[in-house]
């Protein structure tokens, strides 16, 4: 039978603070899990927490804009659209009338067949 030797003192204080050392990273360990499992918080304007849903559903889309009686503010919330091709825009309906369908919109000059697809469900005719 072999015979163990003894520790020094200094193996015996480094053993033990190895052993510290590892009860320290599990704590941060069981620490983060309770983090992540419970609902997020948000602070609020008054300094005090509100929980927070971890996922929000998604916002219902935004209705198409009706090209047909959108006015200048809302056609330039478009994408791609300026303030110079809302007023075109505006125009060409006020010479020509209504819409009928989508594609009259490429009567409009600055409107190609890339800048109409772009657009295709942000607005309607009605």
């Amino acid at each position: 039978m072999k015979r163990r030797r003894k520790l020094t003192k200094g193996e015996g204080v480094l053993l033990f603070l190895t052993a510290m050392f590892l009860c320290f990273l599990m704590g941060l360990h069981q620490r983060d899990l309770k983090a992540s499992a419970a609902p997020m918080a948000i602070e609020t304007q008054r300094g005090g927490r509100q929980d927070v849903p971890p996922e929000l559903p998604d916002p219902a889309p935004p209705e198409p804009l009706d090209m047909n009686t959108a006015s200048a503010e809302e056609l330039t919330e478009l994408p791609g659209i300026g303030e110079s091709l809302a007023a075109r825009i505006i125009a060409y309906r006020e010479t020509h009338g209504s819409f009928t369908c989508l594609e009259d919109l490429l009567n409009v000059s600055g409107i190609g067949e890339k800048k109409l697809a772009a657009l295709e469900g942000l607005i309607s005719i009605q």
